[in-house]
């Protein structure tokens, strides 16, 4: 039997939802996507608000298809899925390119389009699959917020308001270790997105490119001055939605479907 789906809960109106929300925009119907740990696991929860996930086959790399995957401490595990593959089995899937999109998690991202999630100073976290997925999928959207270590942010008008800003950055000049490589991914012709609360970057031929910002946001000092690069600034710079901090459901279902 089925889970009530309205069992998992609704993500707090805060920073990672703003993030799962303007991820959420992204997907596109009938899907196969893998959702990494972290924020990436808050797509799930908003999809479902947003009454997608019927339309949607949403993956975890510990071998969960369909349903809804849960988050933190109980990652990997979901409820009304379709089927739980070996591990193993999942990564022959994965690695033989049976994704249309991952979301994975942002800890730093470079000049070059390089992202870090392995190793920070002494400490090595590990890659996980993350290289696997990251390689083998077209449609690569790594989410984070902008900056770490006690970002609190709030909203008010459809205006995202930065109440207290992260001490370290995110964005820096040249990450620590690279566990995706932008090269790589011009190379491939990949399509990469790095999204926050506050940013859309997108990796184009020419570099990484700043392409929305949030409304109430300051490019200079919120923005600009936040990174330990200047990236590329896109000619038609766009405004992110004003639905993303907004606290009521955004409707973007039959944006989705179209």
């Amino acid at each position: 039997c089925k889970v009530p789906a309205d069992s998992v809960g609704v993500e707090p109106f805060g920073t990672k939802k703003f993030i799962g929300r303007r991820c959420a925009m992204e997907l596109i119907p009938h899907a196969v996507v893998n959702l990494g740990a972290g924020i990436p696991e808050k797509v799930a929860l908003v999809a479902e608000e947003e009454g997608l996930s019927d339309q949607l086959i949403l993956t975890t790399e510990s071998g969960m298809i369909g349903g809804i995957p849960s988050g933190g401490g109980s990652f990997g595990a979901g409820i009304n899925g379709w089927a739980e593959l070996p591990e193993v089995s999942q990564f022959d899937f994965y690695d033989g390119g049976g994704l249309d999109v991952t979301y994975l998690g942002l800890a730093e991202c470079d000049r070059y389009g390089n992202v870090n999630v392995s190793k920070f100073g002494k400490t090595i976290a590990g890659c996980g699959g993350f290289i696997n997925i990251s390689q083998n999928t077209k449609d690569c959207i790594f989410c984070g917020a902008f900056t770490a270590g006690g970002l609190k942010t709030d909203a008010r008008d459809g205006k995202l308001i930065i109440v207290e800003e992260g001490k370290k950055k995110k964005f820096v000049a040249d990450v620590q270790q690279v566990t995706f490589s932008g090269n790589y991914a011009r190379k491939h012709q990949m399509n990469v997105m790095f999204i926050t609360e506050r940013a859309v970057f997108r990796l184009l031929p020419e570099g990484l490119t700043l392409t929305e910002i949030a409304p109430g946001i300051d490019l200079k000092t919120q923005i600009l001055d936040q990174m330990g690069f200047q990236p590329r600034i896109a000619e038609d710079l766009k405004l992110m939605d004003q639905r993303i901090f907004t606290d009521a459901p955004m409707g973007i279902r039959d944006e989705i479907l179209a």
